[in-house]
């Protein structure tokens, strides 16, 4: 039997196999740009390997893009075919499992085969990235952070892969709350894993939730190891320090780094348009001119308008369409919307509630009427984790419902949701929070006319 990288066992039959493989698992836990090389190594060295076509299918899903979904069916064709041609481990089987229930459109679906998989084999930190990148998906926090907890006896000193556990445990801790223990196990996952992109952001997710800007820049500047040399996720990091600048009130930095850095290559993988929109409308919020830059984001985003894959990137398109005023567009993507509310599976629910309503909140704050845009958002506001991502992340949305509070008047209701957005940052008062408060307090000395 062949033990990978983590321990956990394998059929490939080659050494030169191997070591792609290894390889690969190391690149994909350190978000590099080589996983996919790696893997295509893998495959073509051993063409009938199970595992290997699974997790094609399961990384191309992970992209969020419709056209990667045929990608993924094509790599589960490859898989079952190879699956005939005789006995697989019950790990290799575990990923194909996933990779099946996925396409089934039940992403949770993926993640109950892999924690099989970790039930059966701990040490597996593959396995645990795999489950850990579809929780995260699918908002699932508490989740992500009980599945970690679960293998971390497991990814003992002696364990090779056991800093990017660290560093997914950070995150896990960040996001349901725990900022003193999340910092620490970031940064001590970061002793073990120089290069782990994920870990070193954990650890921003704390200073941007403390309300620490100077130290977080300290951190992204003086880590460069663990991100420089990732892939596209480089531009997220990016994104990070420019939100420290903005709490620091430097919107001029900020805005340097969107065009140096965060659109210096002009993709449209949806991560790297969420990075620029959220962006853009955070500097539009605090009044500062973005000019001509929401165009190529809404050129992107126009051509996603039936994708359907996360409501989280869809979110984020309609920002760039609302933006660059693209009418036809948000019409379009509000009918989809409609659309796909009505069908089943895990999407498909999050389309329903809390997407058509948050979708409907974003349009209006797009057109001036706030006091719609408040009551949507406002409505969608409890469901929101469920649309994926960070706190950091879906932290635009709630910007937008408490700025069209205030605009629409709805003071005492916009007070509570401050108070709110200030009980999650464990009472850290951030730039954002002491504007807003103080708006709050002006506008309800003026009388009443």
């Amino acid at each position: 039997m062949t033990l990978d990288i983590c321990g956990a066992p394998l059929s490939l039959k080659t050494p030169a196999a191997l070591e792609a493989w290894n390889k690969m698992v190391r690149a994909f836990l350190a978000h590099q740009a080589a996983t996919p090389q790696h893997l295509g190594a893998v495959l073509m060295s051993e063409p009938d390997f199970v595992m290997g076509h699974a997790a094609r299918g399961l990384f191309s899903l992970m992209m969020g893009r419709s056209e990667l979904w045929q990608v993924a069916e094509d790599a589960r064709t490859a898989a079952h075919a190879a699956r005939a041609g005789g006995p697989i481990t019950a790990r290799e089987q575990g990923w194909l499992t996933a990779l099946d229930r996925w396409l089934a459109d039940s992403p949770t679906g993926a993640v109950a085969a892999l924690e099989e998989v970790l039930a059966n084999c701990p040490s597996d930190t593959l396995s645990a990235k795999a489950s850990h990148a579809i929780r995260f998906i699918l908002g699932d926090a508490p989740g992500m952070r009980a599945s970690i907890e679960r293998v971390l006896s497991a990814h003992g000193s002696d364990h090779p892969l056991r800093g990017y556990v660290m560093g997914c445990h950070a995150f896990t801790l960040e996001e349901t709350g725990d900022y003193t223990a999340a910092e620490k196990a970031g940064r001590a996952g970061l002793v073990y894993a120089p290069d782990d992109a994920w870990g070193l952001h954990a650890v921003a997710h704390v200073h941007d939730m403390r309300a620490e800007p100077d130290a977080g820049i300290a951190l992204i500047e003086t880590h460069k190891s663990a991100w420089d040399q990732s892939n596209n996720f480089r531009y997220h990091v990016w994104w990070h320090k420019a939100l420290l600048h903005l709490d620091r009130g430097e919107f001029d930095v900020a805005l340097a780094l969107y065009d140096t850095q965060i659109r210096v290559e002009k993709t449209d993988d949806y991560r790297d348009i969420s990075n620029a929109t959220s962006l853009l409308m955070r500097l539009e919020l605090e009044g500062i001119k973005v000019g001509n830059r929401w165009e190529e984001l809404a050129e992107f985003s126009e051509n996603r308008v039936e994708d359907g894959c996360l409501v989280f990137a869809d979110l984020h398109y309609m920002l760039a369409l609302a933006g660059a005023e693209k009418g036809a567009a948000k019409q379009a993507m509000t009918a989809r919307f409609a659309h796909d509310a009505r069908q089943t599976g895990d999407m498909a629910s999050r389309v329903a509630d809390p997407g058509v309503t948050a979708l409907a909140g974003l349009n209006a704050f797009a057109e001036g009427r706030y006091g719609d845009a408040f009551v949507k958002l406002a409505d969608a506001r409890p469901k929101m984790q469920t649309i994926g991502g960070s706190h950091a992340q879906r932290d635009v949305f709630e910007r937008m419902t408490i700025d069209a509070g205030l605009r629409a008047g709805h003071f005492d209701a916009t007070e509570t949701i401050l108070l709110e957005r200030l009980a999650l940052r464990a009472g850290n008062e951030d730039r954002f929070t002491a504007t807003r408060f103080d708006r709050l307090s002006r506008a309800r000395s003026i009388p009443a006319q």
